[in-house]
């Protein structure tokens, strides 16, 4: 690419133009921090040796475009109690700031997307310097800071001690397109969160181009809508001036009017193109002819790219307008690549400086390429003001409230006839009986199916949390089963019908133990065969720290009268796949018992994980469970529960053994009674959880050192053997691993195609999981 004629002005003296000594230490703190962003990737590409060949990358537009917006917010806005998000592609920034900041050392400035180094993206986890939000998949880490803030509020509720302080979201223009983040901004919650501010760094660019259509005054109605204070920031205090002349309004008019395009390639101009090409052919472009014909070329090139974005004093007026009444949204307007030789191309996203574009660049900004990570002065300025800001931000460690302990059992044995989906609401009614104190800090969220996943009764009796109290209308109303009592000591949070939503709040309740160092148990509803549509948000979440329970319920082609739609296929091996989540599927509803409170016994804690549990509506008769009577055989039979299945049925000397899971148990014990009866004895292995026995597999096998082994010769013993019929309401390679334990033959039976509406037995027919089905596929195995 070529140079660019802004590259001119980089090491301009900014005291000329601000004449604000504060703004005059600022503007050197923005150089220094777009220089140290700048050689953190260079190095990473161009100094660092590549063994591999495989190109290394980062954003050095992407981070210069924000460069001024990040100064002027860390050195000029934020107190310590403020919490930030970063755009992903900006991470050498906030790199750059934190180490000016004396937070990270000068041996990682080095070793971006190095083994063990800065990573891609700023990571909570995995980060060596302070990050308060893990970015990086588009739309999550904008909306973070809104469930961040519901979350917070909420811990004020659990501790008693008011927490507040602003959360910030840096996003870019080309964000706004995922949907995730227009479900976020319209939910019912966000309206009432006058701690959230949103900088939208409109550089009107993306990954592989200028967008055409990218317009501040759409984002501008969009959020107004949603009740939302719209602060823009358009042009910087040079061109304001420009304006302010003869022939002013024209040129005001002409530059909004301009499409992006049109606008990106001025960036690319001479002074002598400029004049050209800026008028335009309207009806002011004579007045602007005549208005920059008295502009000097240098100041000219300076004028146009002078966008609010860069502007300090703009922005930190737009900063003072902040109503902290209403969540508010600063659209900044910024040039992609500000600064920089590749300033304003329109591929310049991913681009990266030559090595003797970087050195040129060094040259005009005072720096040295060969030693690039020069600190200020202490006694400068701009030393000074570092030393402050990094004073004014400290924060202390955060002590860590220790979660209470989660009981094990409540010691109830269900009879009758029960589903494991209403042994949820029942368990949760139980634990608020059985242990208050762990009970308080459960929070459950839910997109508008609370009553019909069974959640209703804990409604009831905990109410719905919300930012102030709401007179319920309803409270008289005898006919009225579900109490929609609405205040901030509420324990339950209902949401729109948006899964992404759910599961990201989710996430942020999950990270309160070590963001505000208050443990939550957050559990999440929804209907399962909509997990998939959340997955992605709820893994980013898992990846960046927050520990959370998500339930889907009802689930399978079990839901039968509902046809395709609303049957899941692919959900059962989510626990197999998903780091750092356990995945559990009852069959009974002591089980449901057992497994939603071993899964709230890992949360909240460091090395802590979540849980998906995998619910049904299926009527089972709870004597088929055979719960043990014993206290010593019960505990035996809860803990082979949690650690991933238990023997249900045992033969005198088995053919083959029928593995089963969940909803399908109630078929498998009646084919196992078909099948002895025709002189084929069969054991029955009820899995509760597939994801923790391949762990265990792997365990024994060596690959997974930390995963204990015993559960498999509990279940699955050598001496016995034998040929294997696995059988799920899911996709039957969910279990098909388990015939490998000790490489048997097997039949894999499961949900493969699209469902089908109808009763329950024709729709098991017709996926061939019946009963008549998997006696067959015994006898094919045995005979």
């Amino acid at each position: 690419m070529n140079l660019s004629p802004v590259s001119e002005d980089v090491a301009a003296d900014a005291a000329s133009f601000y004449g604000d000594p504060r703004l005059d230490a600022l503007a050197a703190i923005e150089r220094r921090v777009l220089w140290l962003s700048t050689s953190i990737i260079h190095h990473a590409n161009r100094v660092r040796p590549n063994v591999s060949g495989i190109k290394v990358g980062g954003h050095q537009a992407s981070s210069a475009s924000i460069a001024t917006i990040m100064t002027s917010l860390w050195f000029g806005q934020l107190r310590p109690e403020d919490r930030v998000s970063v755009k992903p592609h900006a991470s050498p920034v906030l790199h750059g700031i934190n180490y000016l900041l004396g937070s990270l050392e000068e041996k990682y400035l080095t070793t971006l997307r190095e083994f063990g180094g800065l990573q891609s993206y700023p990571s909570r986890s995995k980060d060596p310097d302070p990050v308060d939000y893990s970015t990086g998949s588009v739309g999550i880490g904008a909306t973070a800071p809104i469930w961040g803030a519901i979350s917070r509020r909420y811990t004020e509720t659990v501790s008693g001690v008011p927490s507040r302080g602003r959360q910030y979201s840096l996003v870019g223009d080309a964000e706004l397109d995922e949907g995730a983040v227009w479900e976020t901004v319209l939910d019912s919650n966000v309206a009432d969160l006058g701690e959230i501010v949103w900088i939208v760094d409109l550089n009107r660019q993306s990954l592989d181009r200028v967008v055409p259509n990218i317009a501040a005054g759409k984002f501008e109605r969009l959020f107004a809508a949603a009740g939302w204070q719209v602060i823009t920031v358009r042009f910087g205090h040079l061109l304001e001036s420009l304006m302010a002349r003869t022939g002013g309004d024209a040129l005001r008019e002409r530059i909004v009017e301009m499409s992006n395009p049109e606008y990106q390639r001025l960036l690319r101009c001479s002074a002598e193109e400029l004049r050209r090409r800026l008028p335009g052919e309207g009806a002011g472009s004579e007045a602007i002819a005549g208005l920059i014909a008295g502009v000097e070329d240098e100041v000219l090139i300076r004028a146009i790219r002078n966008l609010g974005g860069h502007d300090l004093a703009a922005l930190r007026e737009a900063y003072s307008q902040i109503d902290d009444t209403k969540p508010t949204v600063i659209i900044a307007y910024t040039v992609k690549g500000n600064g920089l030789p590749t300033e304003g191309h329109p591929q310049n996203h991913s681009s990266l400086l030559t090595v003797e574009q970087y050195r040129q660049l060094a040259d005009r900004m005072g720096e040295n390429p060969d030693a690039p990570w020069t600190r200020f002065d202490p006694s400068s300025p701009e030393g000074q003001l570092v030393r402050t800001t990094a004073e004014t931000l400290h924060r202390d460690t955060q002590p860590v409230v220790a979660p209470p302990t989660v009981p094990t059992d409540f010691g109830r044995t269900p009879s009758g006839t029960a589903t494991t989906q209403a042994a949820l609401g029942r368990a949760l009614l139980d634990l608020k009986r059985a242990a208050p104190e762990v009970a308080r800090r459960v929070v459950t969220v839910s997109p508008d199916v609370s009553s019909s996943t069974n959640l209703a009764g804990w409604v009831n009796k905990v109410g719905v949390w919300s930012v102030e109290e709401r007179q319920n209308w309803f409270s008289d109303d005898a006919e009225t089963v579900m109490h929609w009592r609405e205040n901030p000591t509420g324990q339950h949070i209902e949401l729109g019908i948006a899964e992404v939503n759910l599961v990201s709040l989710l996430g942020e309740l999950g990270a309160t133990w070590s963001r505000w160092g208050q443990p939550l148990f957050p559990i999440g509803v929804l209907y399962d065969p909509f997990v998939e549509r959340a997955l992605e948000p709820w893994s980013y979440g898992i990846y960046a720290g927050g520990q959370s329970i998500l339930v889907g319920t009802p689930s399978g082609v079990t839901l039968a009268p509902e046809g395709g739609a609303h049957q899941s296929i692919k959900t059962p091996s989510i626990g197999l796949e998903q780091p750092g989540c356990t995945s559990y599927e009852p069959a009974f509803a002591i089980d449901a018992e057992w497994t939603l409170l071993a899964s709230m016994s890992q949360l909240g804690r460091p090395e802590g994980k979540s849980a998906y549990l995998r619910l049904s509506t299926k009527p089972v008769d709870q004597q088929l469970a055979a719960v043990p009577e014993d206290p010593a055989a019960r505990e035996r039979r809860r803990r082979q529960v949690v650690a991933g299945g238990y023997v249900l049925r045992a033969a005198t000397d088995p053919s083959a053994t029928i593995v089963t899971m969940g909803a399908l148990v109630p078929e498998a014990l009646a084919a196992s009674e078909r099948l002895a009866a025709h002189g084929t004895p069969v054991d029955v292995v009820c899995i509760t959880s597939p994801g923790l026995l391949y762990e265990a597999l792997q365990g024994r096998n060596g690959q997974n050192q930390d995963a204990p082994s015993w559960i498999l010769d509990q279940i699955l013993p050598p001496e016995r053997a034998v040929p294997m019929v696995t059988v799920l309401d899911g996709h039957p390679h969910t279990l098909a691993f388990l015939a490998g334990v000790h490489q048997v033959k097997s039949r894999n039976l499961g949900v493969d195609s699209f469902g089908q509406a109808g009763d329950i037995d024709d729709v098991y027919r017709y996926h061939g999981i019946d009963v008549d089905s998997i006696v067959r596929a015994t006898l094919d195995l045995t005979q």
